[in-house]
């Protein structure tokens, strides 16, 4: 009877188990998790399958989570209370059970349960603390109207498992936790934005407004107006008209491109920042707002204060935590699943169905420099995507200018100046490829390799490979 049972059939009889089942593999990738995890850390389960288990769990690490604690010891750990707090902010405590997954005595990934006891936590401390619960907080109810402003993306968005977009996400997540103004810089199209919104999704402010405004896109004069609001008759054609300091009270102002913003009115901003009052143009009186900054640069925020684009006491004010999302060339480890990841997006919303690349193509994209970083990886994508014929990207379906690109002078000229970063690529490919074929046994993959363990082990370190 049991051996007639198929794999299908055994999960969907997971999925009536009322405690949280989650499978993940040796790389601590997530290959299974039952409606009831679904439910509980509010995971999209599609897209939580293939996913290391620190991306969808970022307030954890290898220190605090237990199923990785079993993955590297091998050894059971029962009836653990672990709280944690999911990509959407929300504090989740369970008793979990884990389990290491054992094939002729190698680990081949750890099994789950979880019980959750929320709720039962939640009341213990309310007890505790009701005596001293305010009756109400005479909160403002300003202008909160509103409803478009939002941040929409998650942590769980910003797709990679390389190591500097896990330990950004990870410090991202912290400061989340926080008021402190944020300074987020990188290089145009690496991402900052889905950070930004992430760092509001994530935190206390989550359901206040998220206000965004780009310092580039105005003159002075209007941007003063539109950040700290006017009053009727302050100049001509002058309506009263709150700012959006004050209808982001209680939430988040994202300011874009702020070196962009003209010094005499960053000034202003900086007094904002210290004393929490904003007086609209023309006013003479102030309005105490609550509102946390994240500014963002596309170039190094030192350089901005070099150049004078950006006073140096503002710099400070707001670079309390610092968040440099890395260009796609020092992430190159990520084209793949990025690769993978939007061809996904594409296949659902142009009715596609490709399934696998063209080496040729994966090749290109690994020699390519990518100036405009991952949004222009998407960009060529989404291009290829409009004329495919059949399940295969190949590099006939590529943009003119991206096969153009391989063929002009350019290109052969940054393949000679890029000898190191190439000999790199080459090097870490080799050892993926060792790891993968060796189960992830690092002595098997040293002697594939023909190197000692102890340098595959630094070179491991070096690249990010864990």
């Amino acid at each position: 009877m049991l051996e007639q049972l198929s794999s299908e059939n055994f999960k969907e009889f997971l999925d009536y188990v009322d405690s949280g089942i989650q499978v993940v593999d040796s790389r601590g990738r997530i290959v299974y998790c039952n409606k009831h995890v679904a439910y509980l850390d509010d995971v999209n389960r599609e897209r939580a399958i293939g996913r290391h288990i620190l991306e969808i769990y970022p307030s954890l690490d290898h220190d605090t989570s237990t199923i990785l604690k079993v993955l590297e010891t091998g050894q059971p750990i029962i009836d653990n209370q672990q709280t944690f707090i999911n990509y959407k902010g929300k504090k989740i405590t369970t008793i979990n059970t884990t389990l290491p997954i054992k094939v002729k005595g190698r680990i081949k990934g750890a099994v789950e349960i979880s019980r959750d006891i929320t709720q039962v936590k939640k009341l213990s401390e309310r007890i505790v603390d009701l005596e001293a619960e305010l009756v109400g907080d005479g909160s403002r109810s300003i202008k909160d109207k509103k409803n478009g402003n939002k941040a929409v993306y998650t942590f769980m968005d910003i797709v990679g498992q390389n190591r500097q977009i896990l330990e950004l996400k990870s410090l991202a997540f912290k400061a989340s936790q926080t008021s402190s103004p944020i300074m987020v810089y990188g290089e145009t199209g690496t991402g900052k934005e889905l950070f930004v919104h992430a760092v509001h999704n994530a935190s206390s402010r989550r359901k206040k407004p998220f206000i965004a405004q780009n310092c580039a896109a105005l003159p002075a004069t209007l941007l003063e107006g539109i950040l700290f609001g006017t009053v009727k008759g302050s100049f001509t054609g002058a309506d009263n008209r709150p700012g959006l300091f004050e209808l982001a009270d209680g939430g988040t102002l994202f300011l874009d491109e702020i070196d962009s913003m003209p010094v005499e009115l960053q000034a202003k901003l900086l007094r904002v920042l210290q004393d929490g009052c904003v007086r609209r143009i023309g006013d003479l009186d102030t309005v105490y707002v609550d509102v946390r900054i994240i500014a963002a640069t596309s170039k190094n925020p030192l350089d901005a204060v070099k150049a004078r684009h950006l006073r140096e006491d503002l710099y400070y004010r707001l670079n309390v935590v610092s968040l440099r999302v890395p260009p796609l060339r020092e992430r190159k480890d990520d084209i793949p699943l990025l690769t993978d990841h939007f061809i996904q997006v594409y296949n659902r919303t142009m009715d596609k169905g490709i399934r696998e690349i063209e080496p040729k193509v994966r090749d290109m994209f690994y020699a390519y420099s990518w100036p405009g970083n991952v949004r222009e990886l998407q960009h060529v994508i989404e291009g290829a995507m409009n004329i495919i014929e059949g399940d295969t990207l190949g590099a006939a379906d590529l943009p003119h200018g991206f096969n153009e690109y391989f063929k002009s002078d350019i290109a052969m000229k940054d393949r000679h100046l890029s000898l190191k970063d190439t000999l790199e690529q080459v090097e870490k490919e080799m050892i993926y490829n060792a790891l993968g074929t060796c189960d992830m046994n690092i002595t098997k993959a040293a002697e594939k390799l023909d190197i000692p363990r102890q340098t595959l082990q630094y070179k491991m370190a070096k690249y990010g490979i864990k």
